[in-house]
């Protein structure tokens, strides 16, 4: 392949990685034709995109981005998967799919920029977002609504001893 089309592949590449800040690195080359297809499929309904890259071009494309530190997992075949959803849902998703075929090997992943890279299974068994949410939002809740329960019993055990107290002294 001539340089100027390795450039023109890699500012290709570089454009369609653009603003994206977390991937993962698979290895797909053990599955079928018909496998693949439907794993794109099924990825392409979750809005997951998985593009098969080759290592120097992609290497040469991800070079000054957030995803630069992805480029130590390109080594052998690979194909980079990213999407909408967050990182740990599409490592989860990647996770099932190669549980289900043995010849999908999991490499490593990018969160949000960040230099360290992950594997991909780690990456799977963490919480997604929505978990962390409400995970969060119960437990800022949990105080509250105990100091809420607690004044509230103690209110009401003195509105009682009031209460007590007027009838006893209306009928005195």
């Amino acid at each position: 392949m001539s340089k100027p089309v390795k450039d023109l592949m890699a500012s290709e590449i570089r454009t369609q990685y653009e603003g994206i800040d977390s991937a993962c690195v698979i290895d797909i080359s053990g599955l079928d034709a018909i496998n693949t297809n439907r794993m794109r499929g099924e990825l392409k309904k979750q809005n997951i995109r998985m593009q098969v890259v080759k290592n120097s071009i992609a290497r040469r494309a991800l070079a000054d981005s957030a995803l630069e530190p992805l480029a130590k997992a390109l080594s052998g075949p690979c194909a980079l998967v990213y999407g909408e959803p967050a990182i740990t849902d599409i490592a989860k998703e990647l996770a099932k799919w190669a549980k289900d075929h043995k010849t999908i090997t999991l490499k490593l992943g990018i969160m949000e920029g960040d230099p360290d890279l992950l594997e991909v299974t780690a990456l799977s068994l963490m919480k997604g977002r929505t978990e962390l949410i409400g995970e969060i939002g119960m437990l800022v809740s949990s105080p509250g609504s105990n100091l809420a329960s607690q004044l509230g019993s103690s209110a009401g055990k003195i509105a009682g001893c009031l209460k007590a107290m007027i009838e006893k002294n209306e009928a005195a």
